[in-house]
């Protein structure tokens, strides 16, 4: 067995991914010139001035823009309002709860600049599941879209959160459409007043110039530049550290695959993808933003008919989604009547059904490139290469400088083409989880990261994912984590007990099944979903209740998920 196991490492070892490279991509990790991410942006900035650097499409079609040049210098602004006028110092988290709009780069940008964190919100998540992570991240500033000012009462209990930056969808736009949206918003009543005070987006953008002379810091590569949350096995939200060097080396391997599908000039893309997950945060924002793309942010991709008027009014030529969007987008008549021209994909988040890759690229006239990634590597692990074998049914080859191993029970590597725990190493990876050390040292062995994630890896190096985290439930690209959903629901004073898991439908899709124990005989589902609504956002809510007498339990008491997925299985 040892022999076998020394066989394996060696295997991997010899990295035979390298081999199946295309040949105009360098299997060798090359670091980026620049020392810090504000660096990169304001190298970027000046590069592309002139060039329109993002445009907000709201699905009536109104719609602002932002150059590179004005994109440099609010981003300025705001960096020196968060020093000058707030008063925070290098290390401070900053919390950006905002959908995509023009206000998301000039904040997270701003936040760089300014040496300081960015913490990514969910800006659907609930008043408890918000105050949750303000909490955890010790975030001093938060930056919130208007819409959802109704929850900073709760929100904001407990937290060290000493000042609130509304912003608009609108900001940004033409004076008249500014003011009409605004206007059907305050008509329609959804624009809540707030529980406390507060300073507008545009009020602190003025504030910041106040400060124009002040000198912006040049954070080091070792520096703290993001928490960015995820579940974890516990259910309780994590807070992956990722240095200014692992968003840097991610970027940079990002760019070595991406590059020569890239063109010079009149690179369009459509960011559909929320800006607070890591996948669209890293591929849609920051590396468009290096290339001088013209960034279509869309607030919202659901249903897929928002994203009309961006299709139909801008030139798409770069777009990525996850299986759910690219499953939508192709049951759209209009989409379907009037194809774009887009010439590269890219997927992620949940594993892309090979009949709806097969039909876009049908449609559409280029293939989806799916790939793989986690908040903990910044995030990509692996891809496959746009100018290279589109394989199928895989996540492709690893990025330039990362290593795997595909790992047994034992923690010994395995065979090729035999499954086990993926494990990973690159200058991508995160430095551990804020303020859980021993789920670091959990996730961490010998510097290497264990995803949880069942894969195997071919002869040739390319990577499939055979199954998710064991518990983990995969809702349209979205992670919910059964532990968190059941602590919340067992708040309710009617719920004696709760467990949760993965149901599929006939169509591969994964909903959220809650198992409940009762103690008050007159509760029922709309009852619980009531609760839920008040507690999670959209995607973790269960969509079925089933009451159970009692729950199957080992014999210390834990309950067997399993056993319950196997029952749902039988039926």
């Amino acid at each position: 067995m040892a022999d076998n196991a020394a066989d394996a490492k060696t295997a991997y070892a010899r990295q035979p991914w390298r081999q199946a490279y295309a040949s105009d991509i360098s299997p060798d990790f090359e670091p980026l010139a620049d020392t810090n991410l504000g660096a990169l942006i304001r190298r970027s900035s000046e590069r592309f001035a002139d060039r329109t650097a993002f445009t907000t499409c709201l699905d009536n079609g109104l719609n602002g823009s932002l150059r590179f040049a004005e994109v440099e210098r609010l981003s300025d602004q705001f960096a020196r309002f968060l020093l000058g006028e707030l008063g925070l110092s290098p290390g401070d988290r900053v919390a950006i709860q905002m959908p995509n709009c023009l206000a998301y780069p000039v904040t997270a940008f701003g936040v760089f600049k300014a040496g300081l964190v960015l913490v990514n919100v969910n800006p659907l998540y609930t008043a408890p599941e918000m105050q949750q992570q303000l909490k955890d991240s010790g975030a001093r500033a938060l930056v919130l879209i208007d819409l959802f000012a109704d929850k900073l009462e709760t929100g904001l209990q407990d937290t060290d959160v000493e000042q609130v930056i509304l912003a608009g969808v609108a900001d940004f736009f033409p004076l008249l459409s500014r003011a009409l949206i605004r206007a059907v918003l305050t008509l329609k009543r959804e624009l809540p007043r707030p529980a406390r005070p507060v300073t507008r987006f545009t009020r602190a953008l003025e504030l910041g110039r106040t400060h124009a002379g002040q000198q912006l810091p040049e954070p080091n590569q070792k520096d703290l530049a993001a928490l960015q949350y995820t579940g974890g096995t516990t259910g309780v939200p994590k807070g992956a550290m990722l240095s200014q060097a692992n968003l840097l080396a991610n970027l940079a391997q990002i760019q070595a695959i991406a590059r020569p599908a890239l063109r010079e000039e009149g690179e369009t893309v459509l960011t559909a993808l929320p800006l607070y997950h890591i996948f669209a945060f890293s591929f849609n924002l920051m590396t468009f933003y290096m290339n001088g793309a013209h960034n279509i942010l869309c607030p919202s991709p659901r249903p897929p008919s928002k994203l009309r008027k961006a299709f139909e009014k801008y030139p798409v030529t770069k777009f990525s989604g996850v299986n759910l969007l690219f499953r939508g987008l192709l049951k759209e008549d209009w989409f379907r009547s009037n194809p774009p021209a887009i010439d590269m994909s890219i997927a992620g988040g949940t594993a892309l059904h090979e009949a709806v890759a097969e039909e876009w690229q049908e449609l559409v006239g280029s293939p989806i490139c799916e790939g793989y990634g986690l908040s903990e590597s910044s995030p990509v692990v692996s891809v496959n290469q746009p100018s290279g074998e589109i394989r199928l049914g895989t996540i492709g080859l690893p990025v330039p400088g990362t290593e795997v191993l595909i790992l047994g029970d034992d923690g010994s590597p395995v065979p090729l083409g035999e499954e086990g725990e993926l494990a990973v190493r690159g200058p991508q990876l995160f430095s551990g989880y804020w303020q859980q050390e021993e789920e670091t040292r959990n996730a961490i062995r010998d510097g290497w990261f264990l995803t949880g994630d069942m894969a195997c890896m071919g002869e040739d190096g390319f990577l499939r994912i055979v199954d998710r985290k064991k518990d983990m439930i995969d809702v349209g690209g979205f992670n919910v984590y059964p532990n968190e959903v059941e602590q919340a629901l067992e708040r309710h004073p009617g719920i004696d007990e709760a467990a949760v898991i993965g149901h599929r439908d006939e169509e591969g899709n994964e909903s959220v099944l809650a198992f409940v124990v009762r103690n008050d005989a007159t509760l029922d589902e709309d009852a619980v979903n009531r609760h839920a609504k008040d507690n999670l956002t959209g995607y973790k809510r269960p969509r079925h209740v089933v009451f159970r007498d009692e729950l199957p339990k080992t014999s210390v008491g834990k309950v067997l998920r399993k056993t319950l997925r196997d029952e749902v299985s039988a039926d």
